[in-house]
């Protein structure tokens, strides 16, 4: 069950949120916890009884660790907090990569027999596996006490409108919220808004463009032309933040219908100045994981700049395989990684009149690194890389079919609201206006209009994705 469904839209979500503010305050965790569970089993079946088991295992473990810092030796706290985070990286091993390490071994000689054809990859397990970690970790630095209730922690771990595709939510941030939490008018209004917006993201501009960027990667590469070929990454680009970035708005709209505020997971990636700006603009909660969790505890920068060199690319080539078990995700962190470095060893330092310059290399090595993301393997990559910059000729021009008034048009609006002009339009309305009550008429009534239109177009689309359903 996804978000852009009409069965989650019209008949999960209002139930939940009806029952929820009929409820007592007391029994809404619980309820919350239930339905998350209930949401998590609709697509997953069986796999949700692992959901539980990582509920329970890491609220024994959170106690376990928190105990052992009053009464045992650090060495002893040490041990609780490594096995503790091993558990929860096997889960992730065998579930997203026991198919990749079985291949790879296989082809320099190691047979494992292992028959793992069964095992499939549970939605969002990269997700709540990183909060579990989170939490564990936060114990140990005494940042939080552990959880002595199970079903707050299973209610941070579970929650649905983060489950399946982040942001990464840390307990440290929500922990008093599970607890004690009040969600007021202004609250429910905004976050109504907020998950509006990003189902507009996803349904009318990634779904849109994805079908055009879909088509173009399927085709054989030889047979494309330069110009389709840059435009599927154009539109690949664009599907990529809409999808993920709508997905998050819709996450953090629904967590404040509930009383939760989660923190912002993208701030206009595409109009950055370098990579190192894009990874503090995209996906944020990932990159600021990474940075806390094993970036600095492996010394950071602090250690010398060779040291903070081998750093990097150790935190970049595990954020390319946290995104998939395939070397094509390898080498896409490789390559931001290396690009981290460049920017490092050659600082990109031009008069500020000429910063477009910058987004301009920042939007090229984005564009190429989503090649490497989206291509089914290397092989494929580096055939469509050779086809975006080569004047060759192609037989292929079918994605062309898609290209009419309205698909030019969402493209262009993909490419404006890809910057901060949905907040200009936002100023110069209430610098205009000033009327507080009319300004929330306004914004109200073009949400309707925006979530009707969005509601036609998903009632009539036979192609409806969800990019980040496979992390």
């Amino acid at each position: 069950m996804i978000f852009s469904s009409t069965l989650f839209l019209f008949l999960f979500l209002p139930i939940v949120l009806g029952i929820n503010y009929l409820l007592d305050k007391k029994l809404r965790n619980l309820f919350i916890l239930l339905a998350s569970l209930f949401f998590y089993a609709w697509g997953e079946y069986l796999l949700v009884f692992l959901m539980i088991s990582s509920i329970c295992v890491n609220f024994i473990f959170g106690l376990l660790i928190g105990y052992s810092q009053k009464h045992s030796r650090q060495v002893v706290t040490n041990i609780i907090l490594g096995i503790g985070i091993s558990l929860n990286l096997l889960v992730l091993i065998y579930y997203k990569y026991i198919h990749f390490l079985i291949d790879n071994l296989s082809i320099i000689g190691i047979d494992l027999h292992i028959n793992a054809e069964g095992v499939t990859l549970p939605i969002g397990v990269s997700f709540f596996t990183f909060q579990n970690m989170s939490y564990l970790i936060d114990v140990y630095r005494k940042v939080v006490k552990s959880q002595k209730n199970l079903i707050h922690l299973g209610l941070y771990i579970s929650l649905f409108p983060q489950l399946i595709a982040g942001p990464i939510v840390r307990y440290a941030d929500i922990f008093k919220e599970i607890k004690d939490r009040v969600t007021t008018r202004k609250m429910l209004e905004a976050g109504i808004i907020r998950f509006i917006r990003g189902l507009a993201k996803k349904v009318i501009i990634a779904n849109n463009v994805g079908l055009i960027a879909d088509t173009a990667f399927d085709a054989t590469a030889s047979q494309l032309n330069p110009l389709v070929a840059w435009l599927a990454v154009v539109c690949y680009s664009l599907q990529i933040y809409f999808d993920f970035s709508g997905y998050s708005d819709m996450a953090i709209g629904l967590g404040k219908m509930l009383g939760f505020n989660f923190k912002e997971n993208f701030n206009y990636p595409y109009i950055a100045k370098s990579v190192k700006d894009f990874w503090r603009r995209w996906h944020i909660s990932l990159s600021t994981w990474f940075r806390d969790y094993l970036y600095i505890p492996l010394g950071g920068s602090r250690l010398g700049k060779y040291r903070t060199y081998v750093n990097l690319i150790i935190v970049f080539f595990i954020t390319g395989l946290w995104h998939g078990a395939s070397w094509n995700f390898v080498v896409w962190g490789l390559y931001h990684g290396l690009f981290l470095l460049i920017e490092r060893l050659v600082p990109f330092t031009i008069p500020e009149k000429y910063n477009f310059l910058k987004r301009i290399y920042l939007l090229l090595v984005v564009a190429v690194g989503w090649v490497f993301f989206r291509a089914d393997n290397l092989d494929h990559a580096a055939n469509f890389l050779s086809k975006m910059f080569t004047f060759s000729k192609g037989t292929n021009v079918y994605p062309l079919i898609y290209l009419n008034f309205y698909s030019l048009s969402i493209i262009l609006t993909g490419l404006l609201f890809a910057t901060p002009l949905r907040k200009i339009i936002a100023k110069q309305i209430h610098e205009k206006i000033k009327n507080e009550t009319w300004i929330s008429v306004l914004k109200q009534g073009a949400y309707l209009i925006v979530f009707t239109f969005t509601v036609f177009e998903l009632a009539q689309a036979t192609y409806n994705p969800f990019i980040y359903y496979r992390f």
